[in-house]
C-alpha cells in the first residue's frame, strides 16, 4: 500500500485554492496585465497545441501494452495542422515560450505553484489574455511532447534511449501496472484545459464590427478571462509538477492519491469556469448574430432600392449565403446551377413554406412554363422562374428534406437547392418587406433586380402568359382594357367555351354541393330552355377547394347526363383561383366593391360559394348576365311565366334578371369567404346585394378530405 510522507502529507494538506480567494487574486492577476502593442495571432499556435495533446492522448495506450510486451501497430495520425501562419506565431513567440517553458520546470519542485503561477503572469504581462494562456499551455506542451516522442521511440531508437535514461523515462515505462491510471488524471485535466482555452481565444476572436467590447455580454465575459486565465495556467504548473514527480526527478516527490485529488479538483475548477465562459459565449455570438443579421437585412433592403447594372448583386446577396457557388436546383437538369443564369433576367421568386404548396398551384404553373419554352423567341418566354422555399430552422432538416426533394422533382424550373442556409436576414426580409405570410406569393424582379410587382400570382393565374413583364403597371393596364362577362368569368376552363360564344348559345356556369338542389336545377333549366328553344350549355364548376365530395358530385353529374362538367379538380381549383385573384389583385390596386364594377360582380359569385347550397350564372355570347342563388334562381325558372312577356321586350336575360332582383328580400345572410395570408383582404367589405358593410369574422378551416 503506498504510503506518504510527512512533508508531502502536509504540502496535500494545503487546499489548492487557499492562495487567496477568487476576488483578491482576480484583482491580483488584473494587476500583472500591461498589455503592449504587439499582437499575437494564437490560433494555428493552438491547433499544434491541441494536435501534441491528441497525439499523446492516442499514443499512451500502446506505448503501456508495449511496456507489457503486447504487440503493437502504431498507425500515423492524419496531419491536420494548418502551417500558413504558424511559422510567424512561433518566431513572435519562439523565446517567450522557451522562457516559459524553463520557468515551469524549474519552479515547478518549489511547491509553491500560485508564486509560480503569478511569476509566469508576470513574464507574459505584455500580451493579451488569449496570447497568455495558449503561450503558456504551449510551453507545457512542448516539455509533455517531447517527453512522450522519446518514450514512443525508446525501443527502436538508440538516441531516443540514452535520452530516456537521462530523463529518467526508462524507468517510468517499467512501471507498467499504474502507469495509465496515472496519465489518466492529467490527460482528463488537459481536456478541460483546452476546453477553457479555445472559449478564451473565441470570445477574444469576436469581430468588434458586431459587438461592442462595452456590450454587457462581453463586459460579464471579461470579468470571467482573467480569473481562467490564472486556473489554467497553474493547471499547467501542476500538470508539470505531477509529471516530473512521476519520472522521479523531483528528490523525495511520491505520487499519491492527494496529488490525483489536486489534479482531479483543479479539472472541477475549470469545468465550472467552463460553464460560465460556454454561456457568456453563446450569449456574446447571439449578440453577434443579431447585428451581423440586422446589418445583413439593410444591406437587402438597401440593393433592391438602389438601381443597379444587373440583377446578379441583389440574388447573390439573398441567395449565396457562406459564399455558396451553386445556390440553384436547375429542375430540368437535375444539376446545380450558379445564380448567373438568372444574370439580366426577368425573374419570378416563388416564394412559399413545405406544407402550403396546393397540388393544383403547381401543375398550373407547370403547364404554364414549359409552354412558355416551347418557344424561346417569344417575348413571353423571356423570364425565369424561382422556388424559394421558406423553411422553419427549428425542424431538423433531415425531416424537411426529404419533402423538399419530393416537391422538386415535380418542378422544371429553378429553385433553392438548400433553403436551410438561407440567412435568418433573408427570411425576414421575405416576411416583412415581400409581406410573406403563409400563402404562397410570386415576387418579380425586372432584368435590373428592382422589385417590380410583391405578388404577380394573382395576375398570372387571370392572364397566364399575357400578364408578361407580370409587373404592377402591367396589371393596371390589363384591367383596363377588362369588361365583366363570361370570357373573364370563366376564361378556357373548357375548350368548347369560345365555340358555344361564337354560335351565340346560351351558357350556363353553376356550383354548390347539394346533389337533390342540382338535380332540380339542371332539369328545370334544360326543360326551359327546350320550351323556349334556347340553345344551352351547362357546365358545373364545383366550389372552391374542390376535394372527395366535389368529384362524387361531378360523378354523379356525368353518369347521371345531368350537363358538363369540368373533368378534373385542378381545373375546378383553377377557375376559383382565378376568381380569388380576381380580388386580390384589385384589393392591391386599392380598388372598393362600391366603386369598382368587376370587383362588385367578383365578390357576387364568391359569396355565392361562401354560402347557400348552390348558385348560377347565364350569359349569352358576351352580353347580359343573369345570376343568383340557387333557391332564388331555381324559383325564377319555375315562375318564368310571371317574365315571359317582359322578356319579348327587354331579352331573355335582362327580364331574368331583373325578376331575380325583384325576388330578393331585405333580410338575408350574405357570407364571403376569403383565403387568409396573402395579403391584400381591406378591413372594410360592403355587401353585394344591400352595400352595407359586413361584419368581419375569424374563421380556422381544415379541410383534409
Amino acid at each position: 500500500m503506498e504510503t506518504v510522507p510527512r512533508k508531502m502529507q502536509s504540502r496535500a494538506s494545503r487546499h489548492i485554492f487557499s492562495a487567496s480567494d477568487d476576488t483578491t487574486m482576480t484583482k491580483n492577476v488584473r494587476a500583472t496585465h500591461a498589455p503592449d502593442d504587439r499582437h499575437v495571432e494564437v490560433r494555428p499556435l493552438l491547433n499544434v497545441v491541441q494536435d501534441i495533446f491528441l497525439r499523446v492522448a492516442s499514443l499512451i495506450p500502446d506505448i503501456v501494452k508495449f511496456a507489457q510486451g503486447k504487440p503493437v501497430q502504431m498507425g500515423a495520425m492524419k496531419d491536420n495542422i494548418q502551417q500558413s501562419n504558424l511559422a510567424e506565431v512561433l518566431d513572435i513567440s519562439y523565446h517567450t515560450i522557451n522562457r516559459i517553458s524553463c520557468e515551469i520546470c524549474c519552479k515547478c519542485s518549489s511547491g509553491d505553484v500560485h508564486a509560480t503561477t503569478m511569476g509566469i503572469l508576470n513574464m507574459l504581462s505584455g500580451y493579451s489574455w488569449d496570447a497568455k494562456v495558449v503561450i503558456a499551455l504551449a510551453a507545457f506542451a512542448a516539455n509533455f511532447g517531447e517527453f512522450w516522442l522519446v518514450a514512443q521511440l525508446y525501443a527502436t531508437n538508440r538516441l531516443a534511449k540514452s535520452v530516456a535514461k537521462l530523463k529518467h523515462i526508462h524507468e517510468t515505462l517499467e512501471q507498467v501496472d499504474d502507469l495509465g491510471l496515472k496519465f489518466e488524471t492529467i490527460n482528463n485535466l488537459l481536456k478541460v484545459m483546452l476546453d477553457v482555452t479555445n472559449y478564451i481565444v473565441e470570445l477574444h476572436e469576436l469581430p468588434s464590427r458586431y459587438i461592442d467590447p462595452e456590450a454587457p455580454e462581453m463586459l460579464t465575459a471579461s470579468t470571467l478571462i482573467p480569473g481562467a486565465v490564472y486556473w489554467t495556467i497553474r493547471s499547467t504548473v501542476s500538470c508539470a509538477s505531477h509529471l516530473l514527480g512521476i519520472t522521479g526527478l523531483i528528490h523525495g516527490y511520491m505520487t499519491t492519491v492527494v496529488e490525483s485529488w489536486e489534479l482531479s479538483s483543479l479539472a472541477h475548477k475549470l469545468d465550472n469556469l467552463n460553464g460560465h465562459l460556454r454561456k457568456q459565449l453563446t450569449l456574446c455570438q447571439l449578440h453577434l448574430d443579431d447585428n451581423k443579421q440586422r446589418e445583413a437585412f439593410e444591406t437587402l433592403r438597401l440593393l433592391f432600392e438602389t438601381p443597379h447594372q444587373d440583377n446578379l448583386k441583389a440574388l447573390k446577396a439573398m441567395f449565396c449565403s457562406n459564399d455558396n457557388p451553386l445556390p440553384l436546383f436547375d429542375g430540368s437538369s437535375k444539376q446545380r446551377v450558379s445564380i448567373d443564369v438568372l444574370r439580366r433576367k426577368i425573374v419570378l421568386l416563388y416564394v412559399s413554406d413545405l406544407h402550403n404548396v396546393p397540388d393544383q398551384e403547381l401543375v398550373i404553373f407547370e403547364q404554364m412554363y414549359l409552354e412558355s419554352r416551347q418557344d424561346s423567341t417569344r417575348l413571353e418566354s423571356q423570364y425565369e422562374l424561382v422556388w424559394i422555399p421558406v423553411v422553419d430552422k427549428a425542424i431538423p432538416w433531415t425531416e424537411l428534406k426529404q419533402k423538399l426533394e419530393k416537391l422538386q422533382s415535380t418542378m422544371s424550373w429553378y429553385s433553392i437547392y438548400d433553403p436551410s442556409v438561407l440567412e435568418p436576414a433573408t427570411i425576414r426580409y421575405i416576411k416583412e418587406v415581400w409581406l410573406f405570410k403563409a400563402k404562397p406569393i410570386l415576387v418579380v424582379l425586372d432584368p435590373l433586380g428592382k422589385v417590380v410587382n410583391l405578388n404577380a400570382l394573382p395576375m398570372m393565374w387571370i392572364w397566364g402568359s399575357l400578364a408578361y413583364p407580370f409587373s404592377s403597371s402591367k396589371e393596371e393596364a390589363l384591367w383596363n382594357n377588362e369588361t365583366w362577362g363570361l370570357l373573364l368569368l370563366a376564361d378556357t376552363i373548357d375548350p368548347s367555351l369560345l365555340y358555344w360564344i361564337s354560335e351565340g348559345k346560351y351558357i350556363c356556369l353553376y356550383g354548390g354541393d347539394d346533389m337533390d338542389w342540382i338535380r332540380k336545377f339542371t332539369s328545370t333549366a334544360q326543360s326551359l330552355a327546350k320550351a323556349l328553344q334556347l340553345p344551352l350549355e351547362m357546365i358545373y364548376v364545383g366550389k372552391s377547394n374542390p376535394g372527395k365530395k366535389v368529384q362524387e358530385i361531378n360523378n354523379a353529374i356525368q353518369e347521371e347526363k345531368l350537363s358538363n362538367v369540368l373533368p378534373d379538380l385542378a381545373i375546378i381549383w383553377f377557375f376559383w383561383v382565378r376568381l380569388e385573384s380576381m380580388w386580390h389583385s384589385k384589393s392591391q390596386h386599392s380598388k372598393t366593391v362600391e366603386e369598382d364594377h368587376i370587383m362588385h360582380e367578383v365578390m357576387r359569385i364568391l359569396t355565392y360559394d361562401s354560402g347557400d347550397p348552390g348558385w348560377a350564372v347565364i350569359s349569352q355570347g358576351t352580353g347580359t348576365m343573369a345570376q343568383g342563388k340557387g333557391d332564388t334562381f331555381l324559383r325564377c325558372l319555375n315562375e318564368h311565366k310571371q317574365w315571359i312577356e317582359t322578356a319579348k321586350d327587354k331579352g331573355i336575360l335582362p327580364a331574368m334578371a331583373d325578376y331575380i332582383q325583384g325576388l330578393q328580400t331585405p333580410h338575408h345572410c350574405n357570407r364571403l369567404i376569403l383565403p387568409g395570408g396573402s395579403g391584400g383582404v381591406p378591413d372594410r367589405v360592403v355587401c353585394a346585394e344591400c352595400g352595407k358593410t359586413m361584419e368581419k369574422f375569424y374563421m380556422y378551416r381544415c379541410c383534409n378530405e
